[in-house]
């Protein structure tokens, strides 16, 4: 089975979603493996995701899906088998995680993502909860299997000198970059309008009677919850702002919070359940208006940082630390900003957010941009400054210039390895059975065959 168990990720969100309104396929279980099964749906759903990325896959591939599918399985019946544990408040994390990154798609708007899909955040979540707990079981096991893989600078340079030459990668240009992310500050006019608009909500809850869950749905500033009635689901102690948390696990059940301020602004908390570390609560949000006015001083201050760093009187993580929005990713990376794509701070310069294109445009490495406005995930617009880190020109692959991208390469192919011959012992000691509508399949074939030596 050479070169033929690479895992491919189970893209729970995405493809579950790309695959929803598909419901023709009458499901059945097509493959078994230990105490798991593998439905028709599953590899449709996979399938239906990877021949939107390659519209030029053939059907065949399925063959492929299945046998991705019957790997994953084979290390989530292992790790079950060694009593692996993936907690709730993780499954909880990573679901919200791929929400977020839901919501970022569709411009932080819940009522397009329930209009486009059929189903709220909420029932995807629940349909997802399960795979996402076996994605993490078998991402686990996977680790444990791979802990050892470790790669030398004489490993790296023999995998990169066996690549041919005709074969090397191309890399085109690419660009590092920081930010500097700078939140206007809320004028006291403002911030008291909506300390009373919030105490006049929950005077309607308290004395009057009315369900926070109705009012949250037509008065909350929280994109992300208010059109669930403000439910923010089961979530586990530190993922909210200090001043929240503090007040929502002192909240007995359905008990009504007093208002809290929070950096985002006003909070009505309702505790609806509390497992140990866990709770669910719902909240109202109300958060100040920012004025004309506000955003005109905030964008002369990131001017007035932009001089000091330009004049070299200030550091750029002197200027972080002191007037940076730490509610950004990039804050706590020395202000480098992420590559969603890759995981890594370099990016393509078609993958970079038009704004930031424009920003940097022209700078040289080292420069730092104008300041400009963006909109960041809660919907607040703020202001943001980059520094251009670095700047590469298009070009073939280069051990020394693209060392780290080898060395991951590398790694990358000794974990594939591990990972194999660990899944061509454990078939043997494993029970596999698969559909006879998959038997033309030669790669699955052989892995019955390892299974039945």
């Amino acid at each position: 089975m050479k070169n033929t168990l690479r895992i491919i990720p189970l893209l729970l969100l995405t493809s579950f979603l790309s695959a929803q309104n598909d419901k023709a396929v009458i499901d059945r279980v097509v493959a078994t493996v230990g105490g798991e099964i593998i439905l028709l749906s599953e590899v449709q759903e996979q399938f239906a995701y990877s021949k939107k990325e390659q519209p030029t896959l053939p059907d065949e591939f399925r063959c492929t899906v299945l046998q991705n599918l019957i790997v994953q399985k084979l290390l989530v019946n292992q790790a079950k088998l060694d009593s692996l544990e993936v907690k709730d408040e993780e499954v909880e994390t990573q679901l919200n995680a791929r929400i977020d990154r839901l919501m970022l798609y569709f411009n932080q708007d819940p009522k397009a993502i329930e209009e486009f899909y059929g189903q709220g955040i909420e029932q995807i979540k629940e349909q997802t909860r399960s795979d996402m707990r076996n994605q993490l079981l078998a991402e686990r096991m996977q680790g444990d299997i791979t802990t050892h893989a470790t790669i030398t600078p004489s490993e790296v340079k023999r995998f990169f000198k066996g690549i041919p030459a005709d074969s090397l990668p191309y890399f085109n240009a690419e660009v590092e970059i920081r930010e500097l992310v700078y939140k206007p500050r809320v004028n006291e006019v403002e911030r008291e309008k909506a300390r009373l608009a919030v105490e006049e909500l929950r005077t309607r809850i308290v004395d009057g009677g009315e369900e926070l869950a109705s009012l949250a749905s037509k008065y909350s500033d929280d994109p992300g919850s208010a059109t669930t009635g403000g439910d923010l689901g089961w979530q586990k102690r530190g993922t909210f702002v200090p001043e929240f948390e503090a007040m929502a696990y002192k909240l007995e059940k359905n008990q009504v919070s007093p208002v809290v301020e929070t950096e985002f602004g006003f909070h009505i908390i309702q505790l609806i359940e509390r497992r140990g570390n866990l709770i669910h609560c719902r909240h109202i949000l109300v958060k100040p208006s920012i004025s004309d006015g506000d955003m005109a001083i905030a964008k002369t201050k990131l001017d007035t940082i932009r001089n000091l760093l330009i004049s070299n009187n200030l550091t750029f993580g002197e200027a972080l630390k002191k007037y940076g929005d730490k509610n950004q990713s990039s804050f706590h990376n020395d202000g480098r900003v992420a590559n969603p794509r890759s995981g890594n701070t370099f990016f393509e310069v078609a993958d970079l957010d038009t704004d930031i294109f424009f920003a940097i445009d022209g700078l040289g490495v080292g420069g730092y941009s104008q300041p400009f406005e963006f909109r960041t995930q809660d919907g607040s617009t703020n202001y943001r400054l980059v520094q251009l880190v670095s700047r590469s020109k298009p070009h073939k692959a280069d051990l020394k210039q693209d060392y780290g991208k080898i060395q991951q390469a590398a790694l990358d192919q000794k974990k594939a390895e591990f990972t194999e011959k660990w899944v061509i012992e454990k078939l043997r000691s494993t029970h596999l059975s698969i559909s006879d509508m998959f038997m033309f399949c030669p790669n699955l074939q052989e892995m019955l065959a390892e299974s039945n030596p």
